[in-house]
Protein backbone atom coordinates (compact mmCIF):
# COMPACT_ATOMS: atom_id res chain seq x y z
CA UNK A 1 0.00 0.00 0.00
CA UNK A 2 2.89 2.37 1.31
CA UNK A 3 4.64 1.33 -2.21
CA UNK A 4 2.30 1.85 -4.25
CA UNK A 5 1.18 5.46 -2.82
CA UNK A 6 5.28 6.33 -2.90
CA UNK A 7 4.84 5.36 -6.60
CA UNK A 8 1.68 7.17 -7.77
CA UNK A 9 3.02 10.26 -5.69
CA UNK A 10 6.40 9.80 -7.71
CA UNK A 11 4.66 9.33 -10.99
CA UNK A 12 2.64 12.56 -10.60
CA UNK A 13 5.18 14.62 -9.89
CA UNK A 14 7.29 13.41 -12.68
CA UNK A 15 6.03 15.82 -15.43
CA UNK A 16 6.80 18.89 -12.94
CA UNK A 17 10.31 17.77 -11.69
CA UNK A 18 10.71 17.40 -16.02
CA UNK A 19 9.79 20.51 -16.77
CA UNK A 20 11.72 22.10 -14.30
CA UNK A 21 14.86 20.78 -15.28
CA UNK A 22 13.96 21.46 -18.72
CA UNK A 23 13.88 25.21 -17.80
CA UNK A 24 17.03 25.49 -16.01
CA UNK A 25 19.02 23.75 -19.12
CA UNK A 26 17.10 25.73 -21.57
CA UNK A 27 17.96 29.08 -19.08
CA UNK A 28 21.75 27.85 -19.22
CA UNK A 29 21.35 28.52 -23.22
CA UNK A 30 19.88 31.98 -22.88
CA UNK A 31 21.53 35.23 -23.68
CA UNK A 32 22.24 37.15 -20.16
CA UNK A 33 21.72 40.46 -20.33
CA UNK A 34 23.46 42.85 -17.57
CA UNK A 35 20.83 43.56 -14.71
CA UNK A 36 20.30 46.86 -13.17
CA UNK A 37 18.70 47.13 -9.80
CA UNK A 38 14.67 47.99 -10.42
CA UNK A 39 14.64 51.50 -8.81
CA UNK A 40 10.40 52.04 -7.96
CA UNK A 41 9.35 55.61 -8.95
CA UNK A 42 7.85 57.28 -6.01
CA UNK A 43 6.75 60.08 -7.88
CA UNK A 44 8.15 62.75 -10.01
CA UNK A 45 12.03 63.89 -9.17
CA UNK A 46 12.89 67.47 -8.51
CA UNK A 47 15.70 68.53 -11.01
CA UNK A 48 17.33 71.55 -10.84
CA UNK A 49 19.44 72.84 -14.28
CA UNK A 50 22.00 75.41 -14.48
CA UNK A 51 22.45 77.87 -17.49
CA UNK A 52 24.50 80.37 -18.81
CA UNK A 53 22.93 83.70 -17.89
CA UNK A 54 25.75 85.70 -20.05
CA UNK A 55 23.60 85.18 -23.18
CA UNK A 56 20.43 87.47 -21.59
CA UNK A 57 17.80 85.42 -21.58
CA UNK A 58 18.06 82.50 -18.55
CA UNK A 59 18.07 84.02 -14.70
CA UNK A 60 19.90 81.44 -13.06
CA UNK A 61 19.22 78.09 -11.43
CA UNK A 62 16.03 76.59 -12.66
CA UNK A 63 13.80 73.80 -11.27
CA UNK A 64 11.36 71.36 -12.88
CA UNK A 65 9.56 68.12 -12.00
CA UNK A 66 10.18 64.52 -13.95
CA UNK A 67 8.44 61.47 -14.50
CA UNK A 68 10.74 58.47 -14.06
CA UNK A 69 7.42 56.28 -15.73
CA UNK A 70 6.76 58.02 -18.27
CA UNK A 71 10.19 60.38 -19.55
CA UNK A 72 8.05 63.24 -19.29
CA UNK A 73 9.21 66.80 -17.70
CA UNK A 74 7.51 69.95 -16.90
CA UNK A 75 8.09 73.19 -17.72
CA UNK A 76 11.08 74.78 -16.02
CA UNK A 77 10.88 77.31 -13.35
CA UNK A 78 13.10 79.88 -12.04
CA UNK A 79 14.16 78.43 -9.15
CA UNK A 80 17.26 81.21 -7.91
CA UNK A 81 18.63 84.09 -9.43
CA UNK A 82 22.52 83.37 -10.20
CA UNK A 83 24.68 84.65 -12.51
CA UNK A 84 26.20 81.31 -14.64
CA UNK A 85 25.37 78.18 -12.60
CA UNK A 86 27.22 76.00 -14.32
CA UNK A 87 27.68 73.30 -12.17
CA UNK A 88 26.02 71.70 -8.99
CA UNK A 89 27.10 69.22 -6.23
CA UNK A 90 24.22 68.34 -3.53
CA UNK A 91 25.43 67.50 0.15
CA UNK A 92 24.67 63.92 1.83
CA UNK A 93 21.32 64.55 3.13
CA UNK A 94 21.32 65.89 7.06
CA UNK A 95 19.19 66.40 9.94
CA UNK A 96 16.41 65.85 7.07
CA UNK A 97 17.77 68.72 4.95
CA UNK A 98 19.55 68.91 1.62
CA UNK A 99 21.96 71.81 0.51
CA UNK A 100 23.04 72.90 -2.96
CA UNK A 101 26.04 73.47 -3.92
CA UNK A 102 26.28 75.79 -7.31
CA UNK A 103 29.75 77.52 -8.71
CA UNK A 104 28.71 81.33 -10.54
CA UNK A 105 30.86 81.54 -13.45
CA UNK A 106 31.85 84.88 -13.17
CA UNK A 107 34.71 86.64 -15.76
CA UNK A 108 36.77 88.20 -13.14
CA UNK A 109 37.39 87.69 -9.58
CA UNK A 110 34.46 89.56 -8.30
CA UNK A 111 31.77 87.81 -10.65
CA UNK A 112 33.28 84.35 -9.46
CA UNK A 113 31.55 82.96 -6.90
CA UNK A 114 30.51 79.85 -4.84
CA UNK A 115 27.12 79.35 -3.41
CA UNK A 116 24.90 77.29 -0.87
CA UNK A 117 21.10 77.20 -1.29
CA UNK A 118 18.97 74.89 1.03
CA UNK A 119 16.50 72.30 -0.74
CA UNK A 120 12.91 72.43 0.03
CA UNK A 121 11.88 69.22 -1.70
CA UNK A 122 7.71 69.69 -1.29
CA UNK A 123 7.95 73.16 -3.60
CA UNK A 124 11.72 73.07 -5.04
CA UNK A 125 12.11 76.31 -3.77
CA UNK A 126 16.00 77.28 -3.13
CA UNK A 127 16.62 79.17 -0.41
CA UNK A 128 20.26 80.87 -0.97
CA UNK A 129 22.35 80.03 2.63
CA UNK A 130 25.76 81.86 1.41
CA UNK A 131 27.87 83.13 -1.18
CA UNK A 132 31.88 82.94 -1.23
CA UNK A 133 34.52 83.57 -3.14
CA UNK A 134 35.58 80.61 -5.52
CA UNK A 135 39.66 81.46 -5.08
CA UNK A 136 39.60 81.99 -8.83
CA UNK A 137 38.05 83.53 -12.18
CA UNK A 138 35.80 80.98 -13.93
CA UNK A 139 34.69 78.10 -11.72
CA UNK A 140 33.29 75.29 -13.31
CA UNK A 141 32.88 72.58 -11.42
CA UNK A 142 32.36 71.39 -7.76
CA UNK A 143 32.52 68.23 -5.42
CA UNK A 144 31.44 67.72 -1.86
CA UNK A 145 33.18 64.54 0.04
CA UNK A 146 30.67 62.03 0.82
CA UNK A 147 31.00 63.23 4.37
CA UNK A 148 29.58 66.30 3.64
CA UNK A 149 31.92 68.37 5.19
CA UNK A 150 34.27 69.85 2.53
CA UNK A 151 33.98 70.90 -0.99
CA UNK A 152 36.18 71.73 -4.03
CA UNK A 153 35.93 74.01 -6.91
CA UNK A 154 37.80 73.80 -10.15
CA UNK A 155 38.43 77.32 -11.09
CA UNK A 156 38.82 77.13 -15.50
CA UNK A 157 39.62 80.52 -16.38
CA UNK A 158 41.97 81.58 -13.63
CA UNK A 159 44.01 78.09 -12.99
CA UNK A 160 43.29 77.79 -9.47
CA UNK A 161 41.84 74.90 -7.61
CA UNK A 162 39.86 75.66 -4.35
CA UNK A 163 38.91 73.97 -0.77
CA UNK A 164 36.01 74.71 1.74
CA UNK A 165 35.04 73.24 5.06
CA UNK A 166 30.92 73.20 5.17
CA UNK A 167 29.90 74.56 8.13
CA UNK A 168 26.87 72.38 10.22
CA UNK A 169 24.10 74.82 8.62
CA UNK A 170 25.21 73.62 5.28
CA UNK A 171 27.06 77.23 4.30
CA UNK A 172 30.81 76.86 2.94
CA UNK A 173 33.41 78.53 4.38
CA UNK A 174 35.74 81.10 2.81
CA UNK A 175 38.83 78.92 0.56
CA UNK A 176 40.60 77.15 2.96
CA UNK A 177 43.47 76.45 0.42
CA UNK A 178 43.68 77.34 -3.05
CA UNK A 179 46.32 75.86 -5.32
CA UNK A 180 47.61 77.93 -7.85
CA UNK A 181 48.46 75.77 -11.28
CA UNK A 182 50.53 78.28 -12.63
CA UNK A 183 53.66 77.25 -10.53
CA UNK A 184 54.71 75.31 -13.52
CA UNK A 185 57.91 73.26 -11.33
CA UNK A 186 54.84 71.74 -9.20
CA UNK A 187 52.33 71.27 -11.83
CA UNK A 188 54.00 71.09 -15.35
CA UNK A 189 54.12 72.96 -18.39
CA UNK A 190 51.71 73.89 -20.98
CA UNK A 191 50.19 71.64 -23.57
CA UNK A 192 51.35 72.18 -27.21
CA UNK A 193 47.86 73.97 -28.56
CA UNK A 194 48.49 77.69 -28.33
CA UNK A 195 44.72 78.43 -28.54
CA UNK A 196 43.67 76.27 -25.91
CA UNK A 197 46.73 75.51 -23.66
CA UNK A 198 48.06 78.95 -23.31
CA UNK A 199 47.87 78.18 -19.22
CA UNK A 200 46.47 75.69 -16.63
CA UNK A 201 42.30 75.26 -17.11
CA UNK A 202 41.56 72.51 -14.16
CA UNK A 203 38.18 71.58 -15.26
CA UNK A 204 37.24 68.86 -12.74
CA UNK A 205 37.67 68.03 -8.75
CA UNK A 206 36.35 64.70 -8.45
CA UNK A 207 36.73 62.65 -5.40
CA UNK A 208 37.87 59.15 -5.34
CA UNK A 209 35.43 56.48 -4.53
CA UNK A 210 36.55 55.77 -0.99
CA UNK A 211 36.54 59.94 -0.34
CA UNK A 212 40.55 59.96 0.28
CA UNK A 213 41.82 61.31 -2.94
CA UNK A 214 40.89 64.11 -4.80
CA UNK A 215 41.74 64.05 -8.88
CA UNK A 216 41.71 67.33 -10.98
CA UNK A 217 41.67 67.16 -14.61
CA UNK A 218 43.78 70.07 -16.21
CA UNK A 219 42.65 70.60 -19.33
CA UNK A 220 45.79 73.19 -20.32
CA UNK A 221 48.82 70.73 -18.63
CA UNK A 222 47.24 67.64 -20.34
CA UNK A 223 47.31 66.34 -16.97
CA UNK A 224 45.45 64.14 -14.05
CA UNK A 225 47.06 65.59 -10.82
CA UNK A 226 45.67 63.51 -7.56
CA UNK A 227 45.82 65.00 -3.73
CA UNK A 228 45.38 63.24 -0.81
CA UNK A 229 42.97 65.26 1.00
CA UNK A 230 41.53 65.55 5.05
CA UNK A 231 37.68 65.93 4.27
CA UNK A 232 37.44 66.67 8.14
CA UNK A 233 40.08 69.90 7.70
CA UNK A 234 39.33 70.73 3.53
CA UNK A 235 42.93 70.66 3.60
CA UNK A 236 45.00 69.28 -0.26
CA UNK A 237 48.29 70.86 -0.47
CA UNK A 238 50.33 69.57 2.42
CA UNK A 239 51.76 66.71 0.22
CA UNK A 240 53.10 67.08 -3.53
CA UNK A 241 50.26 65.59 -5.84
CA UNK A 242 51.40 63.05 -8.06
CA UNK A 243 51.06 63.90 -11.91
CA UNK A 244 49.72 62.25 -14.64
CA UNK A 245 49.32 62.04 -18.60
CA UNK A 246 47.73 60.31 -21.36
CA UNK A 247 51.03 60.40 -22.94
CA UNK A 248 49.18 62.13 -26.61
CA UNK A 249 49.85 66.05 -25.84
CA UNK A 250 47.51 68.72 -26.88
CA UNK A 251 44.31 66.31 -25.32
CA UNK A 252 42.90 68.43 -22.92
CA UNK A 253 41.48 66.11 -19.78
CA UNK A 254 38.07 67.59 -19.24
CA UNK A 255 35.85 65.49 -16.57
CA UNK A 256 36.51 61.69 -15.48
CA UNK A 257 34.38 58.88 -14.69
CA UNK A 258 34.83 55.90 -11.77
CA UNK A 259 34.03 52.45 -13.15
CA UNK A 260 31.27 51.20 -10.08
CA UNK A 261 34.10 48.63 -9.36
CA UNK A 262 36.48 51.49 -7.93
CA UNK A 263 39.33 49.83 -10.39
CA UNK A 264 38.61 51.86 -13.66
CA UNK A 265 38.76 55.38 -14.42
CA UNK A 266 37.67 56.92 -17.79
CA UNK A 267 39.16 60.18 -18.85
CA UNK A 268 37.51 62.29 -21.33
CA UNK A 269 39.50 64.56 -23.09
CA UNK A 270 37.73 67.96 -24.84
CA UNK A 271 40.14 68.93 -27.15
CA UNK A 272 41.14 65.93 -29.29
CA UNK A 273 37.77 64.17 -28.66
CA UNK A 274 38.77 60.78 -27.06
CA UNK A 275 38.51 58.71 -23.76
CA UNK A 276 41.25 57.72 -22.22
CA UNK A 277 41.27 54.77 -19.23
CA UNK A 278 43.17 54.37 -16.44
CA UNK A 279 44.15 51.34 -13.69
CA UNK A 280 43.20 53.12 -10.27
CA UNK A 281 45.23 51.72 -7.16
CA UNK A 282 45.60 53.41 -3.67
CA UNK A 283 47.16 52.76 -1.00
CA UNK A 284 45.81 52.52 2.71
CA UNK A 285 47.70 54.65 5.05
CA UNK A 286 46.67 57.05 7.73
CA UNK A 287 45.70 60.11 6.33
CA UNK A 288 48.53 62.12 5.33
CA UNK A 289 50.55 59.58 3.98
CA UNK A 290 47.95 58.00 1.70
CA UNK A 291 49.31 57.73 -2.05
CA UNK A 292 47.17 56.77 -5.63
CA UNK A 293 48.53 55.83 -8.86
CA UNK A 294 46.64 56.14 -12.13
CA UNK A 295 47.87 53.55 -14.19
CA UNK A 296 47.91 54.39 -17.85
CA UNK A 297 46.34 51.48 -20.30
CA UNK A 298 47.14 52.96 -23.70
CA UNK A 299 43.62 52.26 -24.98
CA UNK A 300 42.11 55.24 -26.19
CA UNK A 301 38.92 55.52 -28.33
CA UNK A 302 37.95 57.95 -30.38
CA UNK A 303 34.90 60.24 -30.02
CA UNK A 304 33.97 61.21 -33.34
CA UNK A 305 32.73 59.31 -36.24
CA UNK A 306 35.42 58.66 -39.21
CA UNK A 307 35.52 62.29 -41.29
CA UNK A 308 34.55 64.10 -38.65
CA UNK A 309 37.53 66.40 -37.51
CA UNK A 310 38.53 67.04 -34.51
CA UNK A 311 38.92 70.81 -34.55
CA UNK A 312 35.55 71.31 -35.05
CA UNK A 313 34.16 69.42 -31.72
CA UNK A 314 34.91 69.40 -28.20
CA UNK A 315 33.66 66.50 -26.10
CA UNK A 316 32.12 67.41 -22.99
CA UNK A 317 30.52 64.56 -20.69
CA UNK A 318 30.84 61.63 -19.68
CA UNK A 319 29.02 59.08 -17.16
CA UNK A 320 28.96 55.33 -16.67
CA UNK A 321 25.86 53.70 -15.70
CA UNK A 322 25.16 52.52 -12.51
CA UNK A 323 25.39 48.69 -13.63
CA UNK A 324 28.86 49.73 -15.26
CA UNK A 325 28.01 47.95 -18.10
CA UNK A 326 27.60 50.85 -20.42
CA UNK A 327 29.63 54.48 -20.86
CA UNK A 328 28.20 57.86 -22.24
CA UNK A 329 29.70 60.59 -23.47
CA UNK A 330 28.34 64.01 -25.66
CA UNK A 331 29.84 65.58 -28.54
CA UNK A 332 29.83 69.45 -29.17
CA UNK A 333 30.17 70.20 -32.77
CA UNK A 334 29.52 66.87 -34.04
CA UNK A 335 26.19 67.14 -31.61
CA UNK A 336 26.06 63.41 -30.65
CA UNK A 337 25.78 61.46 -27.55
CA UNK A 338 27.61 58.59 -28.02
CA UNK A 339 27.46 55.03 -26.48
CA UNK A 340 30.09 52.24 -25.56
CA UNK A 341 30.00 48.92 -23.95
CA UNK A 342 32.32 48.35 -21.48
CA UNK A 343 33.61 44.59 -21.21
CA UNK A 344 33.59 43.45 -17.78
CA UNK A 345 37.17 41.62 -17.62
CA UNK A 346 39.18 43.87 -19.00
CA UNK A 347 37.06 47.17 -18.98
CA UNK A 348 37.71 47.86 -22.68
CA UNK A 349 35.21 50.19 -24.97
CA UNK A 350 33.60 48.98 -27.99
CA UNK A 351 31.14 51.11 -29.73
CA UNK A 352 27.68 50.56 -29.72
CA UNK A 353 25.49 53.59 -30.66
CA UNK A 354 25.62 57.48 -32.13
CA UNK A 355 22.69 59.54 -31.76
CA UNK A 356 22.05 63.24 -32.54
CA UNK A 357 21.34 65.15 -29.12
CA UNK A 358 18.76 66.86 -30.56
CA UNK A 359 19.70 69.92 -30.58
CA UNK A 360 23.25 71.76 -30.83
CA UNK A 361 25.66 72.20 -28.13
CA UNK A 362 25.16 69.08 -25.52
CA UNK A 363 27.43 70.62 -22.67
CA UNK A 364 25.93 68.10 -20.33
CA UNK A 365 23.35 65.20 -19.72
CA UNK A 366 22.39 63.36 -16.65
CA UNK A 367 21.09 59.68 -16.55
CA UNK A 368 17.96 59.97 -14.57
CA UNK A 369 18.94 57.82 -10.86
CA UNK A 370 16.72 55.06 -12.18
CA UNK A 371 18.58 54.51 -15.31
CA UNK A 372 15.94 54.61 -17.72
CA UNK A 373 16.11 57.96 -19.28
CA UNK A 374 19.06 60.31 -20.56
CA UNK A 375 18.81 64.20 -19.98
CA UNK A 376 20.31 66.11 -22.17
CA UNK A 377 21.51 69.97 -22.00
CA UNK A 378 22.00 71.66 -25.85
CA UNK A 379 23.37 74.94 -24.53
CA UNK A 380 23.44 76.14 -28.07
CA UNK A 381 20.24 75.49 -29.62
CA UNK A 382 18.14 76.47 -26.52
CA UNK A 383 16.62 73.06 -25.57
CA UNK A 384 16.58 70.21 -23.34
CA UNK A 385 15.97 66.55 -24.35
CA UNK A 386 15.27 63.86 -23.44
CA UNK A 387 15.77 60.03 -24.28
CA UNK A 388 14.74 56.49 -23.23
CA UNK A 389 17.59 54.27 -22.00
CA UNK A 390 17.39 50.52 -23.31
CA UNK A 391 18.65 48.08 -20.14
CA UNK A 392 19.75 45.65 -22.03
CA UNK A 393 21.73 46.89 -25.21
CA UNK A 394 22.64 50.87 -23.54
CA UNK A 395 21.24 52.26 -26.62
CA UNK A 396 19.13 55.24 -26.90
CA UNK A 397 15.87 55.93 -28.57
CA UNK A 398 14.82 59.99 -28.78
CA UNK A 399 14.36 62.27 -28.51
CA UNK A 400 11.01 61.50 -26.54
CA UNK A 401 11.06 65.01 -25.55
CA UNK A 402 12.12 68.41 -26.33
CA UNK A 403 12.16 71.12 -23.25
CA UNK A 404 12.37 74.63 -24.48
CA UNK A 405 15.42 76.27 -21.87
CA UNK A 406 17.55 79.20 -22.92
CA UNK A 407 21.08 77.72 -22.44
CA UNK A 408 20.51 74.85 -20.54
CA UNK A 409 24.10 73.90 -19.25
CA UNK A 410 23.97 71.27 -16.38
CA UNK A 411 20.98 69.13 -14.65
CA UNK A 412 21.41 67.05 -11.28
CA UNK A 413 18.18 65.00 -9.79
CA UNK A 414 16.75 65.16 -6.10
Amino acid sequence: MDGRMNRRKFLAALPAALAGAHAMVAQDFLPHFPKRRKIVPQGPLLVYIGTDTSRGVSKGIYQARFDEATGKMTTPMLAAPMVRPTFFALGPQKNGKRVLYSVAAGTDVASSRVGSYSVDTKSGALTMLNLVSSGGVGPCYISVDSTGGSAYVANYGGGTVSSYKIHDDGTLSEPVETLDFHDTARFGENGPNASRQSGPHPHSTMLSPDNRFLLVNDLGHDSIDVFPIDPTTAQMGEMEPHRFTNNHPGSGPRHIAFHPNGRWVYSINEVDSTIDRFLWQTTHHKVGESQAMLVETTTTVKLLADGFPASKNTAAEIQIASNGYFLYASNRGEDTLVVFSINQDSGDLTFVQRISCGGKGPRHFTLTPNQGWIVCGNQDSATLTVFKVDEHTGKLTGPVQTVPLNSPVFTLFV
